[in-house]
């Protein structure tokens, strides 16, 4: 390099040109690793270049937490917010007879309500990163959501006696899991998303603590605006409005850049929202936690925070730990 010429790796200008190339920012790494990406795709390593792609979120550097995610292609560890319904705060669906189900539309038990919406199927396909990638059979997916109205079964003002959009599906052989539900809305200070939790098997569920995945599925933006614009999404307009995917507190590590669920159909036939889902049994879950980063003392964790105005309705129920409405 002669006098005068701005530092380059890889044919690209440096960001911080006084810094160490791994501290260039996640600009500058998703780039490197998009670009090698591009390089895999030529040799013929395209299963290689989907791994290096699917960058993920962490609690610890934004741009070390997505260059390991990347490399191993497993799914972001995240909050499971603060009205997960799974006994780690409060009430535990999943001791209940009857949540082993596909249609989550409707409570279930001793409940009997029915979460309006444009309607949505919900495909996760669970892969097996410790061997190598293979369906990841027999494996317990429960899935959460608030509704309409931004509010959660359990817990919002107005529904704790009921659990609708909760439910649990069992792995089939190719590891995929189907849920027929409805579109969830916009609150304020979220991006739009689906919660859920990978357990090694079905008698694994009673314990939260035996989750060997926690994380969430992100929801197109042009997607969402849409759903949006029908009759009762009203209020998410608004909220959606006031939010990206960018700057959101569980995305924005890397804008959902593996989070983000591929959708198709349309609001009057129903849309399906997919996401193949990568779990690494070999590494320690780091979401879900009770405890975190910007959470109050004893609020469900990850990214907590004060609970904003606004947010999904009314206090817990009596037992629950008070959260923050922003995960």
């Amino acid at each position: 390099m002669t006098h005068g010429q701005q530092p380059t790796y890889e044919g690209r200008p440096l960001a911080r040109p006084q810094e160490e190339v791994v501290d260039q920012g996640l600009g500058f790494d998703l780039g490197t690793l998009l670009s090698r990406r591009r390089m895999l795709g030529v040799l013929g390593l395209g299963a290689a270049a989907a791994g290096l792609a699917a960058c993920g979120g962490g609690s610890t550097s934004s741009t070390a937490a997505a260059t390991a995610s990347a490399a191993s292609g497993e799914i972001p560890d995240e909050t499971a917010g603060p009205y997960p319904g799974d006994g780690s705060n409060g009430p535990d669906v999943l001791a209940l007879s009857g949540i082993v189900r596909s249609d989550i539309r409707s409570s279930f038990g001793d409940a009997s309500g029915t979460a309006e919406g444009v309607p949505m199927t919900l495909e996760l396909t669970i892969t097996d990163l410790a061997q190598g990638g293979a369906p990841f059979a027999g494996v317990a997916v429960y899935v959460w959501h608030c509704d309409r109205d931004g509010g959660y079964s359990l817990y919002s003002e107005g529904i704790t006696e009921e659990n609708y959009l909760r439910g649990v599906q069992i792995a089939d052989a190719d590891g995929k899991v189907t849920f027929t539900s409805i579109f969830p809305a916009c609150y304020t200070g979220r991006w739009p998303h689906v919660h859920f939790e990978v357990y090694p098997d079905q008698a694994s569920i009673t314990d939260s603590t035996t989750a060997i995945a926690t994380s969430q599925v992100a929801l197109p933006e042009d997607v969402c605006t849409t759903v949006y614009a029908t009759a009762g999404y009203e209020s998410s307009v608004r909220t959606l409005a006031q939010v990206s995917l960018a700057e959101d507190n569980v995305f924005g590590d890397d804008g959902g850049a593996s989070q983000l669920g591929t959708v198709t159909g349309d609001v009057s036939s129903g849309l399906t929202v997919s996401l193949t889902v990568g779990v690494d049994t070999t590494t320690t879950p780091t979401g879900g936690q009770l405890s975190g980063d910007g959470a109050p003392s004893g609020a469900p964790g990850g990214r907590g925070g004060t609970p904003p105005s606004g947010g999904p309705g009314g206090a817990p129920p009596s037992g629950a730990v008070p959260g923050s409405p922003t995960t």
